[in-house]
């Protein structure tokens, strides 16, 4: 028999009224609604577990769970609000933000309304969904939402807090007075006649309206950020951290109107009623510029992903890069050997004990002997029907000298073409190795050929902003010892004119032409140097010099589309048959 503390059983009976109202919280929105029964924790020891530290309840889009701590319930005396507190939770799985994209995208919308406190859109964002899910539980429903914030008892005059209560009142028809209790000045209630307004025009393309109720709310936010009204909220901050544990998707892309889409509500015609109304478009991810790798992260930790810079990165250029990874080039043989069994020879004691035949050996004596009695299959090779493909290892050099941006700020396209190259080769069966560089002893490498994206992608996105001086030593060591029946790998540098340094004495006073011409014999797949130039080839001698006498192909790259048809080309040019260009 299982035996809990005292605390435990005086919270029996709430666990028993608000297990009983959970059927009936889930049709409030629909007899069809089907979600997982709460997480109810007896304690905060079991809600911190949950990840619930500060609210009485949560949700989580990851898994979409509500979290519900009965013991701050008790405490907070709202056991009677089963009823309307379940629908409220249950409200952010159904209708805002509902799943981790577009939670993503609402925060993203109203980093744009918030000019200097970005970082507040999630404080902004629970606010905005708890209008639009509390709006729709009083009216639609019949549930007294405007009782539990009575309950509460909150007596907070902050500007943001009693324009906050001043739009329910509007909304709910309520008595002035009633929730709001600071001062109304003129300024203040116009602006909760536009948050009103703003709820009920946008209650259904509620995205479409999150940048504009964060623009209102920004004049509340400039002197103190509104700090009275954070700690008010810090025990109802129930979608904090919500997306702990997940990743959005399309969240490299901006929504086409999620810049514009930001302003004041009062300059909107749908919210003032100033003139014709606008057709308001559905947000669309689709048509939207690419979202710079530092705003994709700050997104991301919004969400309550605690990621750093860097591995912010990887998940960004993996995700810009994916709609055009292509098949990776594969050497063909023309036909694949099959084995083919040629006979039997004495098995020694001393071979392997799973190469003896033992069916055989007691064919051959009924009495095995080890030695004496017993054999193994001789095994010869025969050609097979299907062809056999080959896919070539890559060995990638980056630049990343001065002269090149940062990945983990602002979009590297020479980061992105080496991340779609290289995440193709591995989707096609190949190993990659991955070598970052810029000055003297500044390089980093996966040190050898890998297939775990991971690694490869964590090499790609550092950065050094130094000299430039191409890591010879990595080239040499990489094939200076590679034998003839190795798998052949093609060489790919993407750089600029500092590429020439690749052909500069290496540490121990080597010619680097040597290297490279050693390097493009035994690597057997060819080389690329992929340069990002200003002026023609034919215009610097020491490119010349490569490609005229040691055969490395050069591709020059300039904007985005290029470096999808250099990947197109790259591909069919090498690797593509017959109807390669």
């Amino acid at each position: 028999m299982v035996t809990y503390p005292k605390r435990r059983d005086q919270l029996t009976p709430v666990h028993a009224a608000w297990h009983a109202e959970w059927p009936t919280a889930l049709a409030v929105w629909s007899k069809f609604t089907r979600l997982a029964e709460p997480r109810w924790c007896f304690s905060d020891a079991e809600a911190e577990a949950e990840g619930l530290s500060s609210s009485f309840a949560m949700i989580r889009l990851t898994d979409q769970a509500v979290v519900v701590n009965l013991d701050q319930i008790e405490r907070q005396q709202l056991a009677g609000f089963a009823h309307e507190i379940l629908a409220h939770e249950i409200g952010h799985h159904v209708l805002a933000p509902a799943d981790l994209d577009d939670y993503a995208r609402m925060i993203a919308h109203m980093r744009w309304g918030l000019p200097t406190k970005e970082r507040l859109a999630p404080f902004i964002s629970n606010l905005y969904t708890d209008l639009l899910i509390n709006d729709r539980l009083q009216r639609s429903a019949g549930l007294s939402m405007a009782a539990v914030y009575l309950a509460l008892g909150s007596e907070a005059t902050d500007p943001l807090w009693t324009l906050y209560m001043r739009i329910y009142e509007i909304l709910w028809r309520l008595q002035t007075g009633t929730l709001a209790k600071g001062t109304l000045t003129d300024a203040l209630r116009g602006d909760a006649q536009l948050g009103a307004r703003l709820v009920r025009a946008y209650a259904r393309d509620w995205l479409d309206g999150a940048g504009k109720f964060a623009a209102l709310c920004l004049p509340y936010l400039l002197e103190d950020e509104a700090q009275a009204t954070q700690a008010v909220l810090k025990g109802w901050r129930d979608t904090q951290d919500a997306g702990a544990g997940g990743m959005p998707h399309g969240l490299t892309e901006m929504d086409a109107n999620e810049r514009e889409g930001a302003q004041h509500p009062s300059l909107d015609p749908e919210i003032s009623g100033l003139g014709p109304p606008s057709d308001k478009p559905a947000s669309n991810r689709a048509q939207g510029q690419a979202r710079q790798p530092f705003e994709f992260g700050e997104i991301l930790r919004a969400l309550g992903l605690p990621l750093s810079e860097h591995e912010a990165a990887i998940r960004y250029y993996k995700e810009r890069a994916a709609p055009y990874l292509v098949p990776f080039p594969a050497r063909q043989r023309p036909e694949s050997t099959e084995p083919l069994p040629e006979g039997l020879e004495p098995w020694d004691i001393g071979g392997p004990l799973e190469e003896a035949d033992w069916t055989e050996s007691v064919m051959v004596s009924p009495h095995v002997i080890p030695g004496m009695t017993t054999v193994q299959r001789v095994w010869g090779h025969t050609e097979g029907s299907q062809p056999k493909r080959e896919p070539l290892d890559l060995d990638l050099y980056v630049d990343s000298s001065g002269s090149m941006p940062n990945p983990q700020q602002s979009v590297s396209y020479l980061t992105l073409a080496g991340a779609i190259v290289a995440l193709s080769a591995l989707r096609a069966g190949s190993r990659v190795q991955a070598t970052l560089w810029s000055g003297t002893r500044q390089f980093l490498t996966t040190e050898g050929f890998v297939t775990d994206q991971h690694k490869v992608l964590e090499i790609l996105t550092g950065f050094f902003g130094g000299s430039t001086a191409f890591p010879i030593h990595v080239l040499r060591d990489t094939f200076q010892e590679r034998k003839p029946h190795d798998r052949p790998a093609h060489i790919l540098v993407i750089s600029d004119d500092g590429v020439t340094t690749m052909f500069d004495k290496d540490e121990r006073g080597g010619s680097g032409w040597d290297v490279a011409r050693m390097a493009l014999e035994k690597a057997r797949g060819g080389g690329t140097l992929l340069l990002n130039l200003l002026t023609a080839v034919e215009k610097n001698a020491e490119l010349l010099r490569a490609r005229d006498e040691q055969g490395w192909n050069i591709h020059t790259v300039r904007n985005w589309e290029e470096l999808v048809e250099f990947a197109r080309w790259f591909s069919r040019l090498k690797y593509g048959g017959p109807d390669a260009d």
